[in-house]
C-alpha cells in the first residue's frame, strides 16, 4: 500500500517542528503578476483554495510558504486558516515587497521587523515557525552589511519566530547563511544543481534546508520516457539534507500526483 507523506514527516532543523517532504507554496493564492512560470493561471477563489488546503492536509502536508511579496497570499492564508492554524508550520519572509507589478528591496532592521509584525498580524497568528530572508541577489552583501539577520536573531529571541534563514542565489550566501541561521531555501532541481554544497553543509550540521523551484517552474524538458516529476524528487530526495521541496501548485490533480511521485522518491531513497 502508498503510504502518504505524513509517514515521512522530519524536523524543521534543530528543534524545530516536524514537517512534511512536500511544502505547499502560495504565491499563486495571491499574486498573478510577475510570476515565471510557462502558462497563465487564475487566483482561486475561497472555496477552491480551502479544497485546495483541505487536500494537503489530507495528502500529509502540512508545511506552507508565503511571502510579503507574494501579493495578496498572507493576509488570505490568515482567512483560510482560521481554526486550523495549529495545523500548519508556516514559513514567511523579509526583505522583498511587490507593488505595483515590481519588487524592491529593504533588509534594514526597522523594516525587517516592521515586515514580520506585518505578517504576524495579516496572518492572524502571535509566532511564524520559520522567517526567510528574500534576497536579491546579492546574498553575501545582505548578510554582511545589513541588519537583517540580527534583527531575526532578536526576533527569534523574543519568541515572534521560531527558526530564521535565508532564501538565496548563491553558494557562498547559503553556506554563509547556515553558519548564522538555521535553514536555507535554495534552488536544486534537474537543470540547476550549483547549490548542491549547501545541501551537503546543512546536512552536517543539522540544518533545515528548504527547496524551491524543484520542478524547475515546469520548465523541465527530459525523454518523453522519463517522468520529470518522478525523475525531480528522485534528485533531491537522494539528498540526506533536503528538508522539504516546495511546490507552488494550485491543481488538485498535479497536487496529488507529486505528493504520490515525493512519497515513492523517499522510499526508493530510504532503500539506498
Amino acid at each position: 500500500m502508498t503510504r502518504s507523506l505524513h509517514d515521512f514527516y522530519r524536523p524543521l532543523g534543530q528543534d524545530g517542528p516536524l514537517v512534511s517532504a512536500l511544502g505547499l507554496g502560495t504565491v499563486k493564492l495571491g499574486r498573478d503578476q510577475g510570476v515565471k512560470y510557462p502558462n497563465g493561471f487564475r487566483i482561486p477563489d475561497d472555496r477552491q483554495a480551502l479544497n485546495l488546503l483541505a487536500q494537503a492536509q489530507d495528502l500529509g502536508i502540512n508545511l506552507l510558504d508565503t511571502a510579503p511579496a507574494y501579493g495578496l497570499s498572507e493576509q488570505r492564508l490568515g482567512q483560510l486558516l482560521q481554526g486550523q492554524r495549529q495545523n500548519w508550520v508556516i514559513v514567511s519572509k523579509v526583505g522583498e515587497e511587490f507593488e505595483q507589478g515590481k519588487s524592491w528591496f529593504d533588509f534594514s532592521a526597522k523594516h525587517t521587523r516592521f515586515s514580520v509584525e506585518r505578517s504576524l498580524q495579516r496572518l492572524k497568528t502571535d509566532h511564524l515557525e520559520m522567517v526567510l530572508v528574500h534576497s536579491d541577489g546579492n546574498d553575501l552583501a545582505i548578510l554582511q552589511e545589513h541588519e537583517v539577520y540580527q534583527t531575526l536573531a532578536a526576533l527569534k529571541q523574543e519568541g515572534k519566530i521560531g527558526q530564521f534563514g535565508f532564501s538565496g542565489k548563491t553558494v557562498a550566501g547559503g553556506l554563509m547563511a547556515l553558519e548564522q541561521g538555521d535553514c536555507a531555501m535554495v534552488t536544486f532541481n534537474l537543470n540547476e544543481q550549483h547549490e548542491l554544497p549547501v545541501i551537503e553543509q546543512a546536512a552536517k550540521q543539522g540544518k533545515a534546508i528548504l527547496i524551491k523551484k524543484a520542478l524547475a517552474s515546469g520548465h523541465i524538458c527530459l525523454d518523453p520516457a522519463i517522468d520529470p516529476v518522478r525523475a525531480s524528487f528522485e534528485l533531491i530526495f537522494n539528498q540526506p539534507g533536503v528538508t522539504s521541496a516546495v511546490i507552488g501548485t494550485i491543481t488538485p490533480k498535479h497536487l496529488a500526483e507529486n505528493a504520490i511521485h515525493a512519497v515513492a522518491a523517499i522510499k526508493q531513497a530510504n532503500k539506498s
